[in-house]
């Protein structure tokens, strides 16, 4: 296999880039425990396009000397979030409370099986959050058996589980995880 490289795309740039990382998204999410076909693609590109005009947004792409290997990508939850009222248990007033700046989400880090376990998954998370100067970092994650290498790499990372997530009728159960860059003090 060849070297991978990564590259970093903010703002408006990373929206320009779905059509890149489409095909690794494509084949990434047709494996359990996601078992996404053509419609949820389909509602990926639409959300995509809305996510990538928030503020903070940040894409990065793993690539080898042909294809994207894997991508990550988030943004910065803005004050009025609807991310915490996904929580099934209530949390803390002062948890959830946001102002545009104090967490940075991560929306999808995904790596193509052939180039799994070679770190690239921990080089696409360092990258993503590099200079992010958010207070923390959340994401969600498929408690499912089949999502246990992506849970071992963010208690690796330090991660921890601060609830599940429902994020909409009919959607999974998630568990929704989050990581302390630095005290509110700095």
């Amino acid at each position: 296999m060849h070297a991978v490289t990564f590259e970093r795309f903010e703002g408006p740039e990373a929206g320009r880039q779905l059509d890149v990382f489409l095909p690794a998204y494509e084949e990434v999410y047709v494996e359990p425990p996601y078992c996404e076909g053509p419609r949820d693609v389909a509602e990926f590109i639409d959300r995509y396009q809305v996510q990538a005009r928030r503020p903070g947004m940040r894409l990065v792409l793993a690539r080898d000397a042909y294809n994207v290997v894997g991508f990550a990508f988030g943004y910065l939850l803005p004050a009025d979030t609807r991310w915490w009222r996904n929580l099934r248990e209530p949390v803390p007033a002062d948890f959830t409370q946001e102002d545009g700046t104090r967490t940075f989400v991560i929306i999808e880090l995904a790596v193509r099986e052939a180039w799994r376990r070679r770190g690239i998954a921990a080089g696409l998370h360092a990258r993503l959050l590099d200079g992010v100067g958010a207070e923390r970092v959340t994401l969600t994650m498929r408690p499912e058996p089949e999502a246990a290498p992506a849970q071992t790499a963010y208690a690796k990372w330090g991660y921890r589980k601060v609830g599940v997530s429902h994020p909409s009728e009919g959607a999974p159960f998630y568990d929704a995880m989050v990581l302390n860059l630095s005290s509110p003090t700095g």
